[in-house]
């Protein structure tokens, strides 16, 4: 038993040099502690409306300090579904309002930590248990966009996935190459703004499509071939874009109702080569986002964020109904480990895919990489390649790589991509 004897919470700082929470939680078998686990929560500035709710930092601070900790002492860390159930017993709302998702996501991690460590393993082995572990096929944010560089275009994340890889180190070094092949070509243009929040580049575009021109050219200036080596994945985040039913794009100074999006969308598959595309419509348009399933959904992978902000019940339902194809999963979204696991059996069981995803607000955390390893899951969503947030969970999937060695599952990049 990894008994709990101590839990503490802490104002901590993230890459927007905002307040955010760490959990810091200590087992053992006596009043000194055997190990110790902690976590960070990370917060982000697209945001779906069911989303689990966060408070003031400083009132998630002391809720961990107080109720939390008094909740939690005693109790077996290693059993993450009694630890995480009274949490949300304790919290009591739907939202996790009252004691804050930022506080129960960063203690939830925090005990896995610290379970992990008392069993001298490190946290994707602790999760993976007895299964074979393999490495997620990265998706890289190249330009940054949406309300992560104040509207530069519309479109969120123009992002890249190195398709024809054939390990995580291999991809990481295309994307390095192919990231400063697009900064040279934005500087050379005068295009280039600075940097986004998630570490891509700020670029000076006319028109969203523009984006998608320049991201060919940088991966054919890194010596590689685009649909081949390297595909293209996108985050729309059209919730943002959505008002009084119609797609506005700022950019373009242009108004599309929801056939007219569907149909640039399309032509921008058949023209370039897209394979994911993350909430292509808003998540109050269920009904244009089933319609794109149905045109697109044999081809590409159509992720749901805002669409199911990590809730199992919003899987189901969409799996049910034919939404999208593959969850995107945000621990911080659903609150606590157990659930957002909960949504990642649901997706599976639904046939989906899944992303284990970061947020525009981050840190030095790492656990999502852990995560991502250590349930299976196929992909992993971090941000651009700079900014150290960002690379210290590459950086990390890189060290756990080298351990795997041999052992690990075969990189999946060409049987989820077919290259």
């Amino acid at each position: 038993m990894a008994e709990i004897i101590e839990v503490k919470g802490r104002r901590v700082w993230d890459s927007r040099g905002r307040a955010t929470v760490e959990a810091e939680v200590m087992v053992g078998g006596g009043a000194i502690p055997s190990a110790t686990g902690r976590a960070i929560a990370p917060a982000g500035a697209s945001t779906g409306a069911g989303e689990a709710r966060c408070v003031d930092t400083a009132l998630a601070v002391e809720n961990i300090n107080t109720s939390i900790r008094h909740a939690l002492r005693g109790l077996d860390a290693s059993d993450q579904a009694a630890v995480d159930r009274c949490m949300i017993k304790l919290d009591g709302t739907p939202d996790r309002g009252r004691l804050g998702a930022n506080a129960l996501v960063a203690v939830s991690l925090a005990c896995a930590h610290a379970a992990a460590a008392a069993a001298h393993q490190p946290l994707w082995k602790y999760l993976a248990g007895e299964r074979n572990a393999g490495l997620p096929v990265p998706q890289v944010q190249i330009f940054g966009g949406g309300a992560h560089a104040k509207g530069s275009v519309d479109v969120q994340d123009y992002m890249v996935i190195c398709a024809g890889a054939g390990s995580f180190d291999e991809a990481m070094q295309w994307t390095a190459e192919i990231y400063a092949a697009a900064g040279a070509r934005l500087a050379k243009r005068g295009m280039l703004r600075g940097v986004a929040d998630e570490g891509g580049y700020w670029p000076g575009f006319k028109s969203n499509e523009e984006a998608l021109v320049e991201l060919i050219a940088a991966i054919t200036d890194a010596g590689l071939a685009p649909g081949t080596d390297v595909c293209i994945a996108l985050d729309i985040a059209a919730t943002q874009l959505y008002q009084s039913g119609r797609y506005q794009l700022a950019l373009e100074k242009r108004s599309l109702s929801a056939e007219q999006w569907h149909v640039m969308l399309l032509r921008w598959i058949e023209h370039y080569p897209i394979v994911s595309i993350e909430d292509p419509f808003a998540e109050q348009d269920a009904a244009a986002m089933e319609a794109f399933t149905r045109s697109a959904g044999a081809h590409i992978q159509i992720v749901g964020d805002d669409f199911f902000c990590t809730q199992a019940s919003r899987v189901k339902d969409a799996v049910a109904k034919k939404l999208c194809n593959t969850v995107l999963l945000k621990p911080n979204q659903a609150g606590t480990l157990t659930e957002t696991l909960a949504c990642w059996d649901a997706a599976r069981e639904g046939g989906y895919r899944g992303i284990v995803s970061a947020r525009s607000g981050e840190t030095e955390d790492v656990s999502i990489v852990h995560l991502a390893i250590g349930w299976g899951v196929p992909q992993l969503k971090v941000g651009s390649f700079s900014r150290s947030e960002r690379m210290a969970k590459w950086n990390e999937a890189i060290r756990i790589e080298e351990y795997l060695g041999a052992k690990a599952m075969p990189y999946p990049a060409r049987k989820l991509f077919g290259k």
